[in-house]
C-alpha cells in the first residue's frame, strides 16, 4: 500500500466513524494529542484533544442521520504529515426531509506507530451563487 492509500484509508475511517456517531471509532482517528486541532464549520477553533473530543460528543448527541460523498479529493504526502482536502457532500434527514450541504474539509495527518493519525480538521461551508441571467418580470 502506497503512502497516499494508506492516508485516504485513515479519511475513510474518520468519515466512517463520523457517519455511524461512533465515539471511540472517531477517537481511534485521531492522534488525540495536546496540539491537535478542530474547526467544524461556524464553531470556534478547538485546541487539544479533550476539546475535540466534547465536540464529537456534542455533535453525535444532536445529530440525527448522516451520509458523506467526497469529491475533489486530494493528497499530498510531506514526510510524516499529510494534507489531504476534499469537498463533503453531506446528506442528512431533518424533520423527515433529506438536506444536502456541501463543505471544504482539510485534514492534517500525522504518521506515527500505530499508523496515520488526524491532528487537523478544519471544514468550511461552500459558498453557493445564484445565477440572475433568467429575465424577471418586474411588472
Amino acid at each position: 500500500m502506497t503512502e497516499k492509500e494508506a492516508v485516504e484509508r485513515a479519511n475513510k475511517a474518520f468519515y466512517k466513524a463520523f457517519e455511524a456517531m461512533d465515539k471511540d471509532a472517531m477517537a481511534e482517528c485521531w492522534a488525540r494529542r495536546e496540539q491537535d486541532i478542530c474547526i467544524h464549520p461556524g464553531w470556534e477553533v478547538l485546541w487539544g484533544w479533550e476539546a475535540i473530543q466534547s465536540s464529537w460528543d456534542a455533535i453525535f448527541e444532536n445529530s440525527g442521520y448522516m451520509r458523506f460523498e467526497l469529491s475533489d479529493l486530494a493528497i499530498e504526502c510531506l514526510g510524516d504529515v499529510a494534507r489531504l482536502t476534499c469537498l463533503e457532500n453531506i446528506y442528512s434527514v431533518v424533520e423527515e426531509a433529506t438536506t444536502h450541504a456541501q463543505v471544504a474539509a482539510t485534514n492534517l495527518f500525522l504518521r506515527t506507530e500505530d499508523g496515520w493519525r488526524m491532528i487537523l480538521h478544519h471544514g468550511s461551508p461552500v459558498a453557493h451563487t445564484v445565477s440572475f441571467t433568467e429575465e424577471k418580470d418586474v411588472h
